[in-house]
């Protein structure tokens, strides 16, 4: 069986004093689109952080690509092929689009960011506006094109779709769909919006306090409203 592009063994991690992830074991496979999705609180966010090293890793082995990068430092997974976009966003207000695209480019050519904008043409369109001045689905479409010019093999989102217009939220899964059809990526997506997230992906993994406690096709999950009910707490309708 072929390597997983990203393995995670029996992780511990957390903040502090704080275990929040206990014994968390699941693979990644290179081309797949995967939904990491349960309640609030059992640790999706948490996973991510600690992929990118970003939370304390107290047991078990993180390996990508086969290698083992639990003790490497963020910008060193980064330059790996880890790639993240948070919750936050994390824009520059006071730059300006492109500026804000450049601080992604990771030693590439200028001309690099044609590809930001053949992805979101709105970002075109608004290159010269500041960070403060765009609304939170363009906010949010500056910080994926921003982490996908530094050339990841694996992007995690991180509630990419929190708090946006529903026209948006279609546009940014085009993009993402579009994304992993056109390039050698591995998507990840923590998304409280579970039933377009299952929609968009290949695989669902569901965790509840720390650990996987389901794992298998993501169409079947979202059809199965008895299992999103008491996996997720997803209603019904």
């Amino acid at each position: 069986m072929a390597t997983p592009l990203l393995e995670l063994s029996n992780v511990v991690a957390g903040y502090g004093p704080v275990t929040v992830l206990d014994g968390l074991s699941l693979t990644v496979q290179h081309g797949e689109k995967l939904a990491l999705i349960g309640r609030n609180g059992v640790g999706k966010t948490t996973t991510l952080a600690t992929v990118m090293g970003l939370a304390q890793l107290q047991g078990g082995q993180i390996r990508f690509e086969g290698e083992d990068v639990s003790g490497l430092s963020t910008p060193q997974r980064a330059m790996r092929g880890l790639g993240l976009v948070p919750q936050t966003r994390d824009v520059f207000p006071s730059l300006t689009v492109e500026e804000n695209l450049l601080a992604g480019l990771k030693h590439r050519s200028r001309q690099a960011l044609d590809e930001a904008y053949d992805l979101f043409p709105r970002l075109a369109e608004r290159r010269a506006n500041g960070g403060a001045q765009l609304s939170g689905g363009e906010q949010q479409m500056v910080s994926v094109a921003r982490a996908l010019l530094g050339r990841p093999r694996l992007l995690m989102l991180d509630e990419p779709l929190e708090g946006l217009a529903p026209l948006i939220r279609q546009e940014l899964l085009r993009a993402f769909s579009r994304m992993v059809s056109e390039r050698d990526l591995t998507l990840v997506i923590v998304e409280q919006q579970v039933r377009e997230a299952l929609q968009q992906t290949d695989r669902a993994v569901v965790l509840s306090r720390g650990k996987v406690i389901h794992d298998g096709p993501a169409e079947q999950l979202r059809q199965d409203a008895e299992a999103l009910g008491r996996l997720v707490g997803v209603s019904h309708s």
